[in-house]
């Protein structure tokens, strides 16, 4: 099997369409064809369903394209390793953190790094765990930062580094802090700021609520970022918010957690990344860093 072969497939299978991968490879659509109908006589398998939209994913060819991933990072993890060999361990590192945490214990990890290995080059992806754990995944990080979790994380190996506990926030003298012997039930008719529903910590709410019977909360706004980002917002609004102590003390100036038990989740930040993956000693000295620098438990 010929290794732009499986390239090809891979790029098609993404493409949906043999010209848009032939134009994201380099190659001309011809050379695709070619290619993709070569891997299909040696595997004996149809691996598209060719139409005038397009080229579509056979059954096997869905397998053939997850098996065929894997190979490709693998891959690309083997040609990453002989090349920090030949620059003598120097290279980049690609990691994802979160908005919240960026400016605090990572930036001085960093400057470290940076200290420490001059020629070292970093590449920093900013989101929320959903975004940084696909990309993880996919190969484009070598370590993310975030909440850690046994959920769907087998292929995933995961280093703590503090505890961040989540609090549900409101303004200073939002009228919730007058309730006596607050709730959940409490809540249900309030509006909230909070990210989207594929981060875990709004699923933690969601569940809570749940759990109590209760509907989801009435979301009021939804962002792609951490609540810092709209901080303003909750500030001049009766809106509430989930947020961790880490950016609750440093810049939650005017915001307070309500004083509910509900209300409070402990969980553990880290560092992930793939299990079996080969990871740069540039990138292990990081994470080495990361542990050094992050906020130091009571």
């Amino acid at each position: 099997m010929r290794l732009e072969d499986l390239n090809y497939f891979l790029a098609v299978s993404e493409a949906g369409h043999v010209g848009r991968a032939a134009e994201r490879v380099g190659q001309t659509q011809p050379a695709l064809t070619k290619g993709i109908q070569r891997l299909e006589r040696e595997l004996g398998l149809q691996l598209f369903d060719r139409t005038a939209k397009g080229m579509t994913l056979t059954s096997a060819g869905q397998a053939f394209f997850m098996r065929a991933q894997h190979v490709r990072t693998h891959l690309d993890d083997a040609i990453k390793e002989a090349s920090d060999l030949s620059l003598g361990k120097i290279g980049l590192v690609r990691v994802g953190v979160p908005p919240n945490y960026a400016e605090t214990f990572f930036g001085d990890a960093c400057a470290e790094l940076l200290r420490l290995r001059p020629a070292a080059r970093l590449s920093v992806m900013s989101g929320l765990n959903d975004k940084l754990r696909a990309a993880l995944r996919l190969g484009d990080l070598d370590l993310c930062i975030g909440a850690l979790t046994e959920h769907d994380a087998e292929d995933l190996e995961q280093q703590p580094l503090f505890n961040d506990s989540l609090h549900i926030v409101a303004r200073e003298g939002h009228p919730l802090f007058a309730v006596p012997r607050l709730r959940l039930v409490r809540l249900a008719q309030a509006g909230w700021l909070l990210p989207g529903s594929h981060v875990s910590a709004r699923q933690r709410l969601e569940a809570r609520f749940a759990d109590a019977g209760l509907p989801p909360p009435w979301l009021v706004i939804e962002t792609d970022s951490t609540i810092g980002s709209l901080m303003s917002v909750l500030l001049r609004s009766d809106l509430l918010g989930i947020t961790g102590d880490l950016t609750l003390s440093r810049s939650g100036h005017g915001l307070r957690a309500l004083p509910l038990g509900e209300g409070m989740w402990p969980r553990t930040i880290g560092v992930a990344t793939r299990k079996g993956a080969y990871l740069s000693p540039l990138a292990q000295r990081f994470i080495e860093l990361l542990k050094e620098a992050a906020p130091s438990q009571p």
